[in-house]
């Protein structure tokens, strides 16, 4: 249906997308709600520059997806500067272009945890080759949210936008030293509006205003910023950016959307958000996607019907949408986790859970993200369920998921073969594992097994 229609079901672009951009707060290391704020704050300044509504509704997205790439590059980072990839992205929205500030960034953020030589080594790299390195770390965001915002139906102009977030007025940005009017009007505004949410959410709107002042004519386009001074002086504006109800208001400013938000776009919605799931951690590639097929194999032979097999679908894409909120050097730590990066790791799942519960049309998935670690012997987290109090399609998404786990690589080893993955989960099975989920999986990997056999020959 078209967002504003008057059906009662009628599921709203912004909801579902607003909603799911606190995930990609999570993993830019910001307050939650910083993709909301930003689109207010952008919003009002396209207000003040005319444009029309549609034009108004590309800006609107822009800010609001303009993170889609962040998670492609927080692997990267946690590689060469030894750091926390969350920590590191929050302050890095505070750097501008002074020297002082940029070395006092990278010698405060690099290698704080790693022993006196490896932490020389790193700082060194980064000091002789920092301009290729941020060049590698940016392209990769950019480009990787620009084709994101593609797979969502998004035009051209947004995509464009969401890829030329990081360009400078002076031509001093990235990814393509775009400078002046050669800069997507809306990415000019998404760049303000991002950093005036940050220095607002730390310091108040007279720190926010004066860093957009600063910045004006280098960072930032000067007409952008006079319509974002007029847009500040409205009454209210700075109360509304501040209060709890700022997520309603920038729902209730949506214009009416051109994309029809049918079943077929919510399983776009699911599989893009499942990508930057995956895009965290190399060890994590493809992993909702595998869990989704497997989650479906076993569902297939439980007999369920068609419809709830593509809920249920979608509902594997999503579980783990809360390992956005935890560290790379958590997710790619080759050895055992200590009780602090293990209560961050556990902590994912009611990530999970909290994220889903936002978005109305994904309400009931919740408790899958939620509860896909729980087991049934009530030795499992968040929350230690037993028995009949996990759903059965959590269970099905509990054994996909290990399946997957122990068949895929991981930092600490590599992928078993099926036989020994299937074998471990036996053992298991009525204490962690419900027991027709488990045969179902085997029904389904045995009829995989006989139907690929004559592939390989021929291979």
């Amino acid at each position: 249906m078209l967002e504003g229609a008057a059906e009662p079901q009628t599921v709203r672009l912004s909801e579902i997308l607003g909603a799911l951009s606190h995930a990609l707060d999570l993993t830019e290391g910001q307050p939650v709600g910083h993709c909301v704020r930003a689109t207010w704050i952008g919003f009002h300044v396209g207000r003040h520059m005319g444009l029309p509504e549609l034009q108004l509704w590309e800006l609107y997205h822009t800010v609001m997806l303009k993170d889609l790439g962040c998670s492609s590059n927080a692997a990267r980072i946690c590689e060469l500067y030894l750091s926390d990839d969350l920590s590191f992205k929050r302050d890095f929205k505070t750097v501008s272009d002074s020297l002082p500030k940029v070395l006092g960034f990278v010698f405060s953020h690099t290698g704080l945890k790693a022993g006196l030589a490896e932490r020389f080594r790193a700082v060194l790299n980064i000091l002789q080759n920092g301009g290729a390195i941020v060049d590698e770390l940016i392209q990769t965001r950019c480009q990787r949210g620009a084709e994101i915002a593609r797979q969502l139906r998004f035009p051209g102009s947004v995509c464009d936008a969401i890829h030329a977030l990081d360009e400078h007025w002076n031509g001093g940005g990235r990814p393509d030293r775009l400078a002046g009017p050669a800069i997507p009007l809306y990415a000019r505004v998404a760049l303000l509006a991002q950093v005036v949410d940050v220095f607002h959410t730390a310091a108040g709107p007279a720190a926010a205003i004066a860093e957009v002042r600063e910045r004006s004519g280098t960072w930032f386009d000067p007409q952008v910023v006079a319509c974002f001074e007029r847009a500040s002086d409205e009454p209210g504006f700075w109360e509304t950016l501040a209060s709890d109800d700022v997520e309603a208001a920038v729902f209730a400013l949506a214009p009416r959307s051109p994309i029809l938000v049918d079943e077929d776009y919510l399983d776009d919605v699911a599989r893009a958000f499942a990508q930057i799931i995956d895009a965290k951690s190399p060890f994590t590639s493809g992993h909702s996607e595998r869990v989704a097929v497997y989650a479906d194999m076993i569902a297939a032979e439980l007999g369920y019907t068609p419809e709830r097999r593509r809920w249920l679908k979608r509902a594997a894409l999503l579980h783990d949408v809360g390992k956005l909120g935890v560290s790379n050097a958590i997710l790619d730590k080759n050895g055992k986790l200590d009780d602090a990066e293990w209560r961050d790791m556990r902590n994912h799942a009611s990530l999970s859970e909290t994220i889903l519960t936002r978005v109305a049309a994904f309400h009931e998935m919740a408790r899958i993200g939620g509860g896909h670690h729980e087991r049934l012997d009530g030795k499992g987290y968040p929350r230690g369920l037993r028995g009949d109090e996990i759903a059965l399609e959590t269970r099905i998404v509990s054994v996909a998921d290990v399946f997957d786990a122990l068949t895929a690589d991981r930092p600490y080893r590599k992928a078993m073969p099926v036989e020994q993955a299937v074998e471990i989960m036996r053992r298991e099975v009525d204490t962690a594992f419900d027991a027709d989920c488990f045969g179902a999986l085997e029904r389904a990997i045995a009829k995989l097994d006989t139907e690929l056999k004559p592939f390989s020959k021929a291979a």
